[in-house]
């Protein structure tokens, strides 16, 4: 089976679970699992921040920076497709108390004019903004990369009026081993970024919040406790994230190369609608113009031929490319997808 659904299907390599199996481990609660510890430090290295705290999910890291950085009552600035509104449950207001002022964004990308019309006047009529939230890559936009030069110009319009910013960094790895701009040229701009492990870095589970704010960073590890996140021996998953940040970075450009080859396959399929210049990443979402099928059955009918992905609204899907899948099984699948898609 071709599993195109997410990269949140990679299985561990051999040598991940090698090093899984070798892990020194301690109680991450009491701050003691040396492998967690070093995790923490290295990330926070490697994105030129000071404090990183190891969680179970993304969903977790986003929802935590939100917490840390916000009170209830506020408002927190979100582009309209981003993973924050779209797949995280409403966490936001649920845990926090806020709300989400969603801005529409072309391919999930906001300019900072956007921002700007969006931040509310400081009157007692309005709801306070809280916190602006960019997410790179964008899931939802096709694995998007927000440019650095937009980034640059929302954060300005952040400082002038005093409000801090996250990065949802869930694929921030795939930015970079695109641009090849180190993970520091962007999250220089953000009080705190999230980072996954468990996508396309192809750890099995955990992501990181990072911040230089060792207030938030606290705040954030009491709320990590309250929403049920705390781990005790966690370094077995802390190794699975160390092997993947130093084995697996520069190796998302295959996935890059698989995508975009997946995506001109797919643009001379005649009912399928794809830009294939939109493709920059590992993400490709196109539209099927099938009449006679509903997005259920055409989806049934790939998994019958042996590929699987996922229909996300109207007629468009997903389909990502990731560390367990091979050249030769994107031709495989480019045939199944004319075969499927013109008969």
């Amino acid at each position: 089976m071709i599993d195109l659904r997410s990269d949140t299907v990679t299985m561990p390599t051999d040598g991940m679970r090698k090093a899984m199996a070798r892990a020194e481990v301690g109680d991450d609660v009491y701050g003691e699992d040396p492998t967690v510890n070093r995790l923490q430090d290295m990330v926070a290295a490697m994105l030129s921040k000071r404090y990183a705290l190891f969680v179970p999910s993304g969903t977790m890291a986003n929802q935590l920076a939100v917490r840390a950085q916000t009170q209830p009552g506020q408002e927190i600035i979100v582009e309209s497709t981003s993973h924050i509104v779209r797949y995280e449950q409403g966490a936001a207001g649920a845990l926090a108390g806020v709300q989400l002022h969603w801005v529409s964004g072309e391919r999930g990308i906001m300019t900072a004019e956007q921002v700007e019309c969006a931040i509310r006047p400081n009157d007692p009529h309005s709801i306070p903004t809280g916190l602006i939230c960019l997410e790179n890559t964008h899931n939802a936009g096709g694995g998007t990369i927000y440019p650095l030069s937009t980034i640059e110009k929302i954060k300005s319009v952040a400082n002038q009026h005093g409000i801090p910013m996250h990065l949802d960094g869930a694929r921030l790895m795939n930015a970079v081993a695109a641009t090849t701009l180190p993970p520091t040229a962007y999250a220089q701009h953000f009080d705190t970024v999230s980072l996954c492990l468990s996508k396309g870095l192809g750890a099995p589970v955990g992501s990181l919040l990072i911040s230089s704010r060792q207030d938030v960073i606290e705040r954030a590890r009491r709320f990590r406790r309250m929403y049920g996140g705390a781990m005790r021996q966690a370094g077995v998953l802390a190794a699975a994230g160390i092997y993947a940040l130093e084995h697996h970075v520069t190796r998302l450009q295959e996935d890059h190369t698989h995508a975009k080859k997946l995506a001109r396959l797919l643009q001379q399929i005649p009912s399928v609608r794809i830009s294939a210049q939109h493709v920059e990443t590992n993400i490709v979402i196109f539209e099927v113009i099938d009449q006679r099928r509903t997005p259920q059955e055409i989806v049934a009918a790939l998994k019958q031929q042996g590929v699987l992905i996922n229909a996300i609204g109207g007629r468009s899907y997903r389909a990502v490319t990731h560390l367990n899948i091979s050249a030769k099984q994107i031709e495989e699948a480019g045939t199944i997808f004319a075969r499927v898609l013109t008969s």
